[in-house]
């Protein structure tokens, strides 16, 4: 079975109503990014990081996920497929996507401010108990913090999904600006025979030398067009 590899970014989620950070309107224009998503701003104001991710969470539940999304889960059918996204919702495996890497963190996970990838500090936080407080603690004692990998903090995720990157049959892009990294960089390690599909309604820059077919479409619309592509392909 041919490897499916997604990166998904910010403009998959987007369609199902969740704020980017990046684009007009969205959440830096309301918050500095110095302030809310780096390890210097949660120790300067702790109370309003945890807020800030908080209000991002209490969202999730009231969001679906996008028709691109469940595109994406029914690859599953043809292809052996694994997402590697920076977003940090649970849209992806709420639509049936059973491999899914994020780079960036999970919202709905909480961990230790001392060890914030001990695996064994990580909690999954569930609809009756969303909020983190000051003062709730993590299994080593220390202040629970959200999952989420901020700003000059290490990708632990990210030698992981370069190998599976460059197993790609066929590698997509989807929503993402690929202007982070290193997550920009995974295209880098994509096989040169492997056809590379770029998914967005708008001009993207792209660094690698890597050929690629741009879908000028947002993501459902884009994933429209690719999943008759890649059906032709899953049936030789």
């Amino acid at each position: 079975m041919k490897k499916v590899v997604i990166l998904s970014g910010a403009g998959m989620s987007a369609e199902s109503g969740i704020s980017t950070f990046r684009d007009s309107g969205g959440l830096w224009e309301q918050h500095r990014v110095e302030d809310v998503a780096t390890i210097e701003g949660y120790e300067r104001n702790p109370r309003l990081v945890l807020d800030f991710y908080n209000e991002r969470r209490r969202q999730l539940p009231a969001v679906r996920p996008c028709r691109g999304h469940e595109l994406v889960a029914e690859l599953e059918k043809f292809f052996d497929v694994t997402v590697i996204t920076q977003n940090v919702d649970d849209l992806h495996e709420r639509a049936g996507s059973t491999k899914v890497i994020h780079l960036h963190g999970e919202l709905m996970k909480a961990t230790s401010t001392l060890r914030p990838n001990d695996p064994s500090q990580i909690v999954t936080l569930d609809a009756e108990h969303m909020d983190i407080h000051l003062g709730d603690k993590a299994r080593d004692g220390s202040q629970l913090r959200p999952f989420i990998v901020w700003f000059g903090e290490a990708v632990p995720e990210i030698e992981r999904a370069a190998a599976i990157a460059s197993q790609a049959d066929i590698f997509v892009v989807i929503g993402t600006s690929l202007n982070v990294y290193p997550a920009a960089g995974l295209v880098q390690f994509v096989p040169d025979r492997t056809p590379v599909y770029l998914i967005d309604p708008k001009d993207v820059p792209w660094s690698s030398g890597h050929r690629y077919r741009h879908i000028m479409k947002g993501a459902s619309e884009g994933m429209e067009e690719l999943t008759k592509m890649l059906r032709l392909i899953a049936e030789d």
